[in-house]
C-alpha cells in the first residue's frame, strides 16, 4: 500500500502539489486553535476565543463555495493566490491589532476565514491531468489525499504549540500565515496549476447546487461533520472524568491514527462496483463504529474504542470525493467540492453546539450518543436518495482535455472523473 503511494508521488509534480497544497492549508487547519490561544494571551475571555474562532469558520464555510467558483471561471493562479495573500493579511491584522477592539478582531478574522484559498479542491482538480487520467491512479490519489488530510490535522495543532513556545501566539499566527502563502504560491506557479482549465460551464445561479445528487450527498456528509463534532467535546467531558487533557489528547490521537490506517489500507486496492454504493456501506460501518463510545469505558479501553471510531472516517471521504465528481455539473468540479467541505465544517459546528447540553443533560455517553445519532441520520439521507445518488450527474471517464490539462476530467463506462476540490 505504501508503495502505491509513493509510485504516485514519483510522478512529475505530485508530490510538490500535494506537499503545496498541505502546507498552503496550515493556516487553516490551525486557525481555530489559534485564535484561541491568541485571544486568551491577549486577556480575552474563553467566550470571546470561542465566538472569534466560530465567525473564523462561518465566514470560511461561506467563502469556499464562492471561491470554488471563482476558480472553475478564472482558473487558479488568479484567485488561490491573492485569496491566499489577503486571509494571510486578515490574521496579520489581528496578531498587531490584538483583541482590544471587538470590532476590530471580528472584522480580522472575518476577512481570514472568507479568502481562505480552496486548495485542497484545487489539488483534486490537478489530479487527473497529473497522472495522466488512469482511473485506478486517481482513486488511489483521493485517498492519499484524506490520508495526507488526517496527518496534516495532527501536526498542525502540534505546530501550532511549538511556534507559540518560540515565538509568541502572535508570532504563531503570523508565522503560520505567511507559511501558508508560501505554499500556495509554490501550487499555483506549478505548471498544472497554470494550465489548468475547467471545462466549458452552463450559467446558472445555483452553480453545483442544481444537481439532486450532489445535495444528497452533501445532506449526508453535514451529519458525519456533525458526528465528529460533537465527539470533540464529549471527549472533553470524558477526559474531565478520567484524568484531565492528557486523556483527552490520547483519544484525539486514536482518532486521528484510526483514520490514517483506514485510508491507508483503502487505498491500497482498487474496488470495483458503484461507489455510491461503497460509500452506503462505508458510512453504515462509520455509524456502527460510533455507538461503542457510548459505553465510555476506562482511559485505555476508550482510547482503543476511539481509534475504531476513525478507521472508516478517511474511506468514507474518499469515496465522496468520487461521488462528488460524478454528480457535480459539468464545469463546476472545485466548486463542488468546495460546497462539501462547508457542509462539513457547519455539521462539526452544529455537532459541538448539540453535544454541549447533551453532556450537561445526560452526562459524557449522552454527548457521544450526539455522533451516534449523527452517523445514524447520515445513513439515513444516503439510504432514502439512493435512487437519486444511483444516477450521476454526467457520464465522464477519466481524463485530461486534449491538450491534457483541463480539470475536467471525464467519466465513462470505465468510472471516475476528474477535477476535484476541497473538503477541509
Amino acid at each position: 500500500m505504501a508503495a502505491g503511494y509513493a509510485e504516485l508521488l514519483r510522478t512529475r509534480h505530485a508530490a510538490r502539489l500535494l506537499v503545496g497544497t498541505l502546507i498552503g492549508r496550515l493556516p487553516n487547519g490551525t486557525a481555530a486553535i489559534a485564535i484561541v490561544l491568541f485571544t486568551r494571551a491577549e486577556g480575552g475571555s474563553y467566550s470571546l476565543a470561542g465566538a472569534l474562532a466560530a465567525a473564523y469558520g462561518v465566514a470560511n464555510a461561506v467563502g469556499q463555495p464562492l471561491l470554488g467558483r471563482a476558480v472553475d471561471l478564472y482558473g487558479q493562479p488568479r484567485v488561490q493566490l491573492p485569496a491566499a495573500l489577503v486571509s494571510a493579511l486578515g490574521m496579520v491584522w489581528l496578531a498587531v491589532a490584538g483583541t482590544g477592539s471587538a470590532v476590530a478582531a471580528y472584522a480580522a478574522v472575518v476577512v481570514a476565514g472568507l479568502f481562505t484559498p480552496p486548495l485542497e479542491g484545487g489539488l483534486r482538480a490537478l489530479w487527473p491531468s497529473v497522472l495522466g487520467g488512469k482511473e485506478e491512479r486517481v482513486h488511489a490519489a483521493y485517498a492519499m489525499d484524506a490520508v495526507a488530510q488526517e496527518v496534516m490535522f495532527t501536526v498542525g495543532p502540534l505546530l501550532v504549540t511549538l511556534f507559540v513556545a518560540l515565538w509568541s501566539p502572535a508570532g504563531a499566527l503570523v508565522a503560520l500565515n505567511a507559511v501558508g502563502v508560501l505554499g500556495a504560491l509554490s501550487v499555483v506557479v506549478s505548471e498544472p496549476s497554470r494550465r489548468w482549465r475547467s471545462e466549458p460551464r452552463e450559467a446558472h445561479w445555483l452553480g453545483a447546487l442544481r444537481s439532486r445528487g450532489l445535495l444528497a450527498l452533501l445532506g449526508a456528509f453535514f451529519f458525519v461533520g456533525t458526528a465528529l463534532g460533537s465527539i470533540t467535546v464529549a471527549g472533553v467531558a470524558y477526559a474531565d472524568d478520567h484524568g484531565g487533557q492528557a486523556v483527552y489528547g490520547w483519544l484525539m490521537a486514536a482518532l486521528g491514527l484510526g483514520a490514517l490506517v483506514g485510508g491507508v489500507a483503502y487505498g491500497a486496492r482498487q474496488w470495483t462496483g458503484a461507489p455510491e454504493r461503497r460509500l452506503r456501506v462505508l458510512v453504515v460501518l462509520l455509524a456502527v463504529c460510533y455507538l461503542p463510545l457510548m459505553l465510555v469505558p476506562g482511559p485505555v479501553a476508550m482510547t482503543a474504542l476511539s481509534a475504531l471510531a476513525g478507521v472508516f472516517l478517511a474511506p468514507a471521504i474518499a469515496c465522496a470525493f468520487i461521488v462528488v465528481d460524478r454528480h457535480a455539473p459539468v464545469g463546476t468540479v472545485t466548486e463542488a467540492f468546495s460546497w462539501l467541505v462547508t457542509f462539513f465544517g457547519v455539521g462539526a459546528a452544529m455537532g459541538t453546539a448539540f453535544a454541549g447540553p447533551a453532556v450537561e443533560l445526560g452526562g459524557t455517553a449522552a454527548g457521544f450518543g450526539v455522533a451516534s445519532a449523527a452517523g445514524a441520520a447520515a445513513l439515513l439521507v444516503l439510504t432514502v436518495t439512493q435512487r437519486v445518488l444511483a444516477t450521476p450527474g454526467r457520464s465522464r471517464a477519466v481524463a485530461g482535455s486534449a491538450d491534457g490539462v483541463s480539470g475536467g476530467a471525464a467519466e465513462g463506462s470505465s468510472g471516475v472523473g476528474s477535477g476535484v476540490s476541497s473538503a477541509g
